[in-house]
């Protein structure tokens, strides 16, 4: 069996696997396949590759021989040709469910690991989380390089500096590594979300929880938020206007799967804010969480700063591609066997819950009615 990497568009500076861990492939009796180049914005040469015993292949004898390819992002129609091909990534099947479907015609087999269900076991493949860690701890690096004043208090000759105040919307992965990033600078964090569940969490990372009382339960949405009561919202727009025009840093971070993200900040709070202060938005990909909010572009309100990146992660690519790579590894060894033979057990839960095509039909419920 092949299994091949591709090179990622030219946005991304990820790869699927890094060279650590082609030996492991090979000792299962798979073969390796990457694509020239694919690792170099990655700090992996082809040599690299080479050297742990991959392959390196131009793009068109992959799409011609690869039982299984892995890509962060969509792979092209030009790659992706051959019926019976297994497609592995992040694919946004529930914002994307055209391409899913134009997949599932040519009878190719997809699995989306940013559809994995969120259980125990699947800790060690959950690519939404490996990733969000890195753009949380990112987020808050490119916050402090663009807020145009110390992060943390100073006491000098020449004055005291108050230290900068960040305001958190959010604590899952991403927003509990932004609240410890944060704090190591020194600064004052507030965090908000709508878990009560997560308040422990956030006070021993010595952030101050902003309650909001008649949450709707979000225990079984994975990490992720749900939608709540009108009422609730009302008195969460009063609350985080309040924080939001003390902040001097923003990072946001919600998102409901399938759904637009919802917006916690308006037009109207960021007018109270004070010149200079910045805002992350990690939301931006499904419409952020700011009604202003463009992903991969920053906006200018009257010297409020709201910079929109899904892709944080790409931004330290040694370590968000080994991340990633031990994810996908770990998923690969559920569906080949110890021969090194494919074997699609859709008895398992975690191979059925993230298989979005198989034998030409869509099979994730939510993505077929889409």
């Amino acid at each position: 069996m092949v299994v091949a990497v591709l090179k990622e568009p030219d946005f991304e500076n990820r790869v699927s696997l890094l060279p650590e861990i082609i030996p492991q492939l090979i000792k299962k009796g798979v073969q390796v396949f990457v694509e020239q180049g694919a690792g170099i914005k990655a700090f992996a040469n082809d040599d690299a590759y080479t050297k742990s015993g991959a392959i390196i292949k131009s793009t068109e004898e992959i799409a011609s021989v690869a039982d299984v390819i892995l890509s962060i992002n969509h792979p092209t129609s030009s790659i992706v040709h051959r019926s019976s091909t297994i497609l592995i990534g992040i694919y946004q099947p529930l914002f994307n469910a055209p391409i899913i479907h134009d997949w599932a015609k040519q009878n190719i087999t997809v699995f989306s690991l940013d559809m994995l269900p969120r259980t125990t076991r699947a800790q060690s493949m959950d690519v939404l989380s490996s990733q969000a860690n890195i753009a949380g701890y990112k987020a808050v690096l490119l916050a402090a390089d663009r807020y145009p004043r110390y992060f943390p208090m100073f006491m000098t000759a020449a004055g005291s500096i108050p230290p900068a105040k960040v305001l958190i919307l959010g604590a899952g992965v991403a927003g509990l590594q932004a609240i410890a990033t944060a704090r190591r600078l020194g600064a004052v964090v507030e965090v908000f979300d709508t878990r009560p569940a997560v308040k422990e969490e956030v006070m021993s990372l010595g952030a101050k929880f902003i309650e909001v009382e008649g949450a709707a339960d979000a225990s079984k949405a994975g990490g992720y938020a749900v939608e709540q009561s009108a009422e609730f919202l009302q008195k969460q727009k009063m609350k985080i206007a309040e924080s939001v025009a003390k902040a001097d840093v923003v990072i946001t971070t919600a998102q409901i799967p399938g759904k637009k993200a919802p917006i916690l900040i308006t037009t109207e709070m960021m007018e109270a804010m004070k010149k200079g202060s910045i805002i992350i938005d990690l939301a931006s990909a499904t419409g952020g969480n700011t009604d202003m909010t463009k992903n991969n572009e920053t906006v200018d309100l009257n010297g409020v700063s709201i910079i929109g990146n899904s892709v944080l992660s790409s931004n330290m690519p040694y370590d968000a591609s080994k991340m990633y790579g031990k994810n996908v590894f770990n998923f690969l060894q559920l569906i080949i066997d110890k021969e090194g033979k494919l074997n699609l057990n859709f008895e398992d839960d975690l191979v059925k819950g993230s298989c979005m095509t198989h034998n030409g039909e869509v099979t994730n419920e939510r993505v077929k009615n889409l």
